[in-house]
């Protein structure tokens, strides 16, 4: 597949002229979109006989370099911070929660159900339901729409979901054999048995097995599969740096101005009070031309640069029936609509999800992409994101590969992750789908669009899209 996708995407894409005008053109044009403030009028998603659901609020953690100020918690600290921070914004009644949901990849093994944990933590009765979901970088957009499925079938009325991510301390295994050993050794009965067990025990049985962000399928690391995609749609590296830039850029001026409103301050025990992201470092062009590549060594294009980093973080949201929080005297942020979970092959096509729920999403909403005022889309790498936007629009892709008649059309950058995204303010796997779904509707607010659309790919080849409506101002 992926001689094919060169030869073709290098003919029908998208160029590299392309990129350097567009990141311009998102630069400049990101004041004249914040400064618009009258909803646009359109036509509502709402449906006769379908309950409204609509997210009320939605904070998280500031998102820290992993290894840095949180080195010390655990990952129900982190949950627990965000939920309390979320009790502390609505003011809601803990006892008015229904149900919490929380999404996490790789698990603390005390804490399996970190959504249970964190939430007796941070205070909620222990009558409250709590379960815990993984779905990779999807987990918390799968915790939300579990939300959203529970409330439509009138099972709950108020649910709290979230996510978090703990990479400073991840569980770290014995070797197979050591652990078989060390349980033949929990059994043993007596001292020759355990003598016996002990003798047995070579210098090999102690490497650790160390946790890697690989494919089991596949046994490929994610950015060795990123590399690979990029040089199958002919992205180049200086396409992948300037997309990182802006990243970064776009995220330290949404920053500097107050917009990331839902960061919520955070005193970590022992130390100071965190309230900012740390990972925004906006660079230079030279400077990131100077870095090798991370994966594909001589000649790959994805660095340490244009990807994103190991993050500690949690977010969450609040969501409820629209009847519901307007009874609880709430304004709610915006309307959950339509979304789609696709899946395809993990091997070529790990990080295309967007592409393929993108326009599955908007025709079961009945938009077309231009009428998308939002766009957020999980920036697990640079050259994912541009792969994607040129699968996007291409009719050779889409016909070849997705089984449509014509491409979906590209998502303009005027109205593409204008407040930076996972590269630049971090991507804690767990947390980061609340962060999107957050951030459309606070954009929506401020820049007056009506419709916002969040994409995100997953490992294990999989994707999500869900449709935002601004809630009438």
């Amino acid at each position: 597949m992926a001689s094919m996708l060169l030869n073709t995407m290098r003919t029908g894409a998208v160029g590299q002229s392309w990129a350097v005008r567009s990141v311009a053109r998102s630069l400049s044009t990101t004041t004249q979109l914040q400064a618009q403030v009258q909803t646009k009028s359109k036509k509502t998603l709402a449906r006769p006989g379908v309950k409204n659901i609509v997210l009320v609020e939605g904070v998280r953690t500031p998102f820290l370099l992993s290894g840095t100020t949180y080195a010390d918690l655990m990952p129900h600290d982190l949950a627990r911070a965000a939920l309390q921070g979320l009790l502390n914004r609505t003011g809601i009644p803990k006892d008015a929660v229904d149900y919490l949901i929380y999404g996490t990849v790789i698990q603390e093994v005390k804490t399996s159900n970190v959504a249970r944990e964190a939430a007796l933590g941070a205070g909620f009765s222990d009558k409250i339901p709590a379960h815990t979901v993984t779905m990779a970088c999807i987990s918390s957009n799968q915790a939300m729409t579990s939300a959203v499925g529970m409330i439509a079938a009138g099972q709950c009325d108020v649910i709290v979901a979230g996510g978090v991510e703990f990479m400073s301390d991840v569980p770290i295994r014995h070797s197979r054999k050591m652990r078989k050993t060390m349980l033949s050794l929990n059994k043993a009965k007596s001292v020759g048995q355990r003598l016996g067990l002990l003798a047995s025990i070579r210098l090999a049985h102690l490497a650790p097995e160390l946790p890697a962000v690989a494919e089991f399928s596949t046994a490929e690391t994610m950015g060795h599969s990123a590399d690979r995609l990029a040089a199958a749609f002919g992205v180049t590296r200086l396409e992948q740096d300037e997309f990182a830039l802006r990243s970064h850029t776009l995220a330290k001026k949404a920053q500097e101005q107050g917009l990331l409103e839902d960061v919520i301050s955070f005193k970590v025990p022992g130390r100071d009070i965190i309230s900012k992201d740390n990972g925004i470092r906006p660079s230079s062009m030279e400077q990131m031309a100077k870095l090798k590549p991370a994966f594909v060594k001589p000649h790959g294009t994805v660095t340490a640069a244009n990807s994103s980093f190991l993050t500690d973080g949690a977010s969450a949201v609040l969501i409820m029936s629209e009847e519901k929080a307007l009874s609880m005297g709430f304004k709610p942020k915006a309307y959950l609509r339509d979304f789609v979970y696709v899946s395809q092959d993990p091997k070529d096509q790990l990080l295309l999800g967007p592409t393929y729920a993108t326009p599955k999403v908007l025709e079961r909403a009945g938009l077309s992409l231009s009428d998308i005022d939002v766009f957020e889309f999980h920036e697990a790498f640079a050259g994912q994101i541009m792969a994607n936007l040129k699968a996007m629009d291409s009719d050779w892709f889409a016909q070849t590969y997705m089984g449509r008649k014509a491409k979906v059309g590209t998502p303009s950058l005027d109205k593409f992750n204008l407040w930076g995204g996972s590269l630049s303010l971090g991507h804690p796997f767990g947390a980061t789908g609340c962060r999107l779904v957050t951030t459309v509707a606070h954009r929506l607010k401020k820049e007056g669009g009506q419709y916002g659309l969040v994409a995100a790919c997953a490992a294990g080849g999989q994707g999500h899209a869900m449709v935002i409506e601004a809630y009438p101002q």
